[in-house]
């Protein structure tokens, strides 16, 4: 192969990406949501970003969601070597289910586990909704044979399953994670906890559930992930056992 062609080889990825971007942020802001969601959030995200001297448009966000809080937490990072920050906390209007992971479809739970952002609809029944993966490797394994799927951050502020936004609140988030993934971001992990997993929570949880072992175990493997983030404010790899449990 001639330098010419390596050259070419090397390139291709990156036109590749490029252009993937760019059809996808025309096929996004095609809409009218996502415009003028844009217009209104984008120029005040950008001074919350300034203020945690985090560039914007971002390159790599995270976020974290607790239930028994009602929290999402925003946090993002300029490069792969430094630590995130927090941004900003959204509130979720309502949690539908139990503590607990989703097992099976038509529970009406809220998963729990590590997830990330699998598409963008701007034409959703619920103003604009982010889709995450669930079922994940883990939830296929430990789940009913019909674990359900369609679990998405959306607006509206009603769920039977989803983690639920005002219509601003969904706004103002669905803009970040678009500017992250035009950005060059194409998988935004996404976190959902029962409560934190700190010693306290901890605690909760065992007080609560004192006869479900299969559960508290599940919050264990949890924990150590959320340990390892709060310590040094960067993800661990996320791996599953063959049995389908997150191991770290």
């Amino acid at each position: 192969m001639t330098w010419i062609g390596i050259i070419a080889c090397l390139y291709t990825p990156v036109l590749f990406a490029q252009e993937d971007s760019a059809s996808f942020r025309a096929a996004q802001f095609a809409s009218s949501r996502v415009s003028d969601s844009w217009k209104k959030y984008n120029d005040t995200l950008e001074k919350e970003f300034r203020k945690k001297n985090i560039t914007y448009p971002p390159k790599d966000i995270y976020l974290r969601a607790f239930k028994s809080q009602n929290e999402m937490e925003l946090w993002a990072r300029n490069n792969e070597s430094s630590e995130y920050k927090l941004v900003k906390t959204y509130h979720v209007c309502a949690i539908s289910g139990a503590l607990g992971p989703k097992r099976m479809r038509g529970d009406r739970q809220v998963p729990e586990g590590y997830y990330f952002i699998e598409d963008f609809n701007n034409a959703s029944d619920f103003y604009l909704s982010l889709q995450l993966n669930y079922p994940n490797y883990s939830d296929l394994l430990l789940g009913n044979q019909e674990t359900g799927g369609d679990i998405y951050i959306h607006g509206g502020c009603v769920t039977v399953g989803c983690l639920p936004m005002t219509n601003p609140g969904i706004q103002e988030i669905y803009t970040v994670c678009l500017n992250a993934r035009i950005n060059g971001q194409q998988y935004i992990p996404v976190h959902i906890l029962p409560t934190r997993l700190n010693k306290n929570g901890m605690s909760y949880l065992n007080r609560e559930f004192p006869n479900d072992p299969v559960k508290r175990q599940f919050w264990a493997d949890l924990k150590t992930g959320y340990d390892y983030f709060e310590k040094y404010h960067k993800l661990m790899p996320v791996m599953y056992s063959p049995e389908g449990k997150y191991v770290n």
